[in-house]
């Protein structure tokens, strides 16, 4: 991984924030990082995070490229037979995190406008359900054009039903595990 970090104060900093002048503008550029941290590790981050003092406002751009981070539970488990949690594994492509002179934190993207939007103010968006595939110009085996993105919204959703009854199916397998082990299909 590389890892870059630039802390300007002074009068020169004065491009980046009025307040950066006084209390210092953090630029960070951390590049290409692989990690793999236990659940425990994040959940007992809060006391050293706490402090008793305000801190002052620092600005400052953390910049995320080509990261990523896997996270594995290692709480007890619950019922012996289960075969445990799978890691979660957290992509990041390119990621800036901004902190401005009112101390809020924004989050951007590769890419997007420039009119930033807080994390505190920041609602769940969801994604489209269906994703419809690019036709040939001639239609899909002699098909009409105009029925050939129906077919393939209809299609879509079919994986997607598909894969929730797997899903579906597989929790259900791993419940009955838990009362019976030796369960086979």
């Amino acid at each position: 991984p590389e890892v870059c970090l630039r802390l300007e104060v002074g009068p020169n900093a004065a491009v980046h924030s009025p307040l950066a002048v006084q209390n210092g503008f953090l630029h960070m550029l951390v590049h290409s990082y692989t990690a793999e941290l236990f659940m425990s590790f994040l959940t007992n981050l809060g006391p050293f995070l706490e402090d008793e003092i305000i801190p002052e406002v620092i600005p400052m751009e953390i910049e995320i490229v080509n990261a990523k981070i896997t996270l594995k539970d290692d709480s007890p488990r619950v019922y012996p037979t289960s075969p445990g949690p799978v890691p979660i594994t957290l992509a990041v492509d390119h990621v800036i995190v901004k902190r401005r002179d009112d101390g809020v934190f924004y989050l951007t993207g590769e890419g997007a406008p420039k009119q930033e939007k807080p994390v505190s103010a920041f609602k769940e968006q969801t994604a489209p359900a269906e994703c419809v595939l690019a036709a040939p110009a001639g239609g899909i085996r002699g098909l009409p054009l105009k029925e050939v993105p129906e077919l393939q919204r209809e299609l879509q959703t079919m994986k997607i039903a598909l894969a929730e009854a797997d899903m579906d199916k597989a929790r259900l397998l791993q419940e009955i595990r838990k009362y019976n082990p030796l369960f086979q299909l």
